[in-house]
């Protein structure tokens, strides 16, 4: 039997997380487009420990009369025009994953979705003025509400770069796989899997009164 405290439901006030990371072509939200989007979806059993679930990851054409900054390219190490990549068009990709995160949302008995993301307001933009571009009308995610895992870490272990939050409560990283946005989500689910795990352990959560 689960208990009620045991439940994503119960445990983030109706709200059901989703862990992203986008790669994009620059900083500009309005101008830059997205590369690579990643989604990891979360569960918790019925003890209540939380854990990965269902893992979607797209590599992203650029939108028509979107800008590429060269010092991206350097950073990302990301060829928007490689035919390898195999990329689809953002509004495919998006459509993809709320129906995904929609179906984990009724699964869960949740109300609305929250992004989950290492200085998730990047990430935040990005997605919402994609959303906005695409013209998609059902969109999962609370519009102004993030749980950022920079600001979690910041106050948990004193860190706030994804790489030493990691290190820092035990999880390996790999620098020469960063800065892809399947690896990233991949480190920010296991952060901040482990951040709320262990506030549990700690006697935090179900709250004492």
């Amino acid at each position: 039997m689960t208990l009620k405290c045991n439940t994503l439901k119960n445990r983030f006030r109706n709200f059901y997380p989703v862990v992203i990371d986008i790669e994009t072509t620059g900083f500009n939200y309005k101008i830059h487009a997205l590369l690579e989007i990643a989604v990891i979806t979360l569960h918790m059993d019925k003890y209540g420990w939380l854990k990965k679930s269902k893992t979607i990851h797209f590599h992203i054409k650029p939108f028509l009369g979107s800008l590429i900054e060269t010092s991206s390219f350097l950073f990302n190490k990301i060829d928007p025009f490689n035919p390898l990549r195999q990329a689809v068009h953002e509004k495919e990709a998006l459509l993809c994953i709320f129906d995904i995160v929609y179906q984990e949302m009724k699964s869960h008995q949740c109300h609305k979705s929250i992004i989950v993301a290492h200085n998730a307001n990047f990430d935040h933009t990005f997605l919402m003025e994609a959303v906005k571009r695409c013209k998609i009308k059902n969109n999962p995610f609370h519009p102004f509400v993030t749980f950022d895992t920079a600001t979690l870490s910041g106050m948990a272990i004193g860190q706030t770069v994804l790489a030493k939050s990691c290190q820092s409560v035990g999880l390996s990283f790999d620098n020469n796989q960063a800065h892809s946005a399947l690896y990233d989500t991949i480190q920010t689910a296991n952060l901040f899997c482990t951040l709320i795990n262990k506030w549990k352990k700690l006697g935090g959560w179900p709250p004492r009164r």
